[in-house]
């Protein structure tokens, strides 16, 4: 099962993280976001070596402010506290995976 980031602990589990982290900005009234929520899920189970978790965007409004989601859902690697990756809309589980692989 995916973390859940807030507001309060994003600094600490994905800014300070040792490892490559995983954010899915998301939320419960969005469709495309319910067809990733489960893509996200499954990964978290599967990659060990990065840590993956979601934001809802509506409980969370300074950290999807602060990153500039205009559209969900988006999905952004961090390593190092740094924006690595992004992808904007539906990805499949295989492409998230080896893009994971990649960092």
């Amino acid at each position: 099962m995916a973390m859940e980031f807030t507001d309060a602990n994003f600094d600490a589990e994905v800014l300070k993280s040792d490892k490559p982290v995983l954010v899915d900005f998301w939320a419960p009234w969005c469709g495309p976001c319910q067809l990733m929520g489960s893509v996200v899920d499954d990964l978290a189970k599967e990659m060990t070596a990065v840590k993956i978790g979601k934001v809802n965007v509506d409980e969370n409004p300074a950290t999807a402010g602060a990153y500039g989601i205009m559209s969900i859902p988006t999905m952004k690697v961090f390593k190092s506290g740094q924006v690595v990756k992004e992808f904007i809309g539906v990805q499949t589980k295989d492409k998230l995976k080896t893009e994971l692989a990649g960092v």
